[in-house]
């Protein structure tokens, strides 16, 4: 039997699975939790009590731990800076917190997950191992809306869940000098639900995600899984880890309007990347695909 455990929540309200809770009923049954079962999957830094308290009761009951890192729970600012001057960072905790916590953690959980190798970076120094696991997606309900050819005013996304981060500023600059010369549509997507704006990206010709990060998200993965083209910014320094067939177009805030003047353009590149997208998308992201890697993981974590 596995279950899994929310304590985050926001706006988006993903359709999930999970119980959905607090860190004080979590608390409250982290007994039972770490009786009941044998293998903990924990994300982002966290486990089920305050400064760590229950890793070393788990691991001396001898049952089996991996942490998932995701970015900004372990970016730690200064090193973020060495491979990316556009990087934002903001939202990430003091180094000090950062080396605190991955410190503690590691003392007694030996290996950990990261989506790519913009955050591996990070988690390397500390564990034993560190598998890398691309972002999972159910492609089962998504269908794909490839761009047509003959759209007269193709229509351009940009979903900031966090502005600064995502380079919005710099992407919004370049939306407004191009349309004094082209003929677009562009809409800013925020504080919708996830179905709500699932919908509307699949009437985009276009999506422009994250062109500060260094590395592509969540919306990246379901644009392309939507059949979109999509623009995000990956460090030149790790673009060669990623599979060669990644169709995203490869843009930062200093080339950003070029980037989307390609797109606007040629029409035909816009349909060429979202087929291509789709094609990765189930490769490399699909849930079954993940889910393999994973059970490869947990079936040999050290007790």
């Amino acid at each position: 039997m596995a279950a899994g455990y929310n304590i985050f929540h926001s706006y988006l309200g993903y359709k999930d699975h999970l119980v959905n809770t607090n860190p004080d009923e979590i608390q409250k049954t982290h007994k039972h939790i770490v009786n009941f079962f044998d293998q903990f999957h924990f994300h982002y830094a966290t486990s089920l009590l305050p400064d760590y308290q229950d890793l070393e009761i788990i691991k001396h009951k001898g049952k089996k731990m991996i942490m998932h890192h995701w970015g900004n729970d372990i970016r730690f600012h200064d090193r973020a800076r060495v491979h990316n001057p556009y990087v934002y960072t903001g939202d990430s905790p003091a180094n000090e917190v950062i080396h605190h916590r991955l410190t503690q953690i590691s003392r007694y959980v030996d290996e950990a997950i990261v989506q790519d190798y913009e955050v591996y970076a990070y988690a390397q120094p500390y564990y034993k191992k560190v598998h890398v696991v691309p972002i999972s997606i159910d492609l089962t309900p998504i269908v794909p809306f490839y761009p047509k050819n003959d759209v007269k005013r193709p229509l351009i996304l940009h979903a900031p869940t966090n502005p600064e981060f995502k380079g919005t500023m710099a992407i919004e600059a370049a939306i407004q000098e191009l349309q004094k010369s082209y003929s677009f549509e562009y809409r800013r997507i925020q504080h919708l639900n996830h179905e709500e704006a699932i919908r509307l990206y699949r009437e985009a010709d276009l999506i422009v995600d994250q062109i500060r990060c260094g590395s592509y998200g969540l919306l990246s993965v379901e644009a392309m899984a939507l059949g979109k083209p999509v623009i995000a910014y990956i460090r030149n320094d790790i673009v060669a880890q990623f599979p060669s067939q990644l169709p995203i177009m490869n843009a930062n805030p200093d080339n950003v309007l070029t980037a989307i003047q390609s797109f606007l353009e040629n029409p035909a590149l816009r349909v060429e990347r979202g087929l291509q997208g789709r094609e990765y998308a189930e490769k490399y992201h699909a849930k079954e695909v993940v889910v393999d890697r994973l059970e490869q993981i947990y079936d040999n974590l050290p007790s």
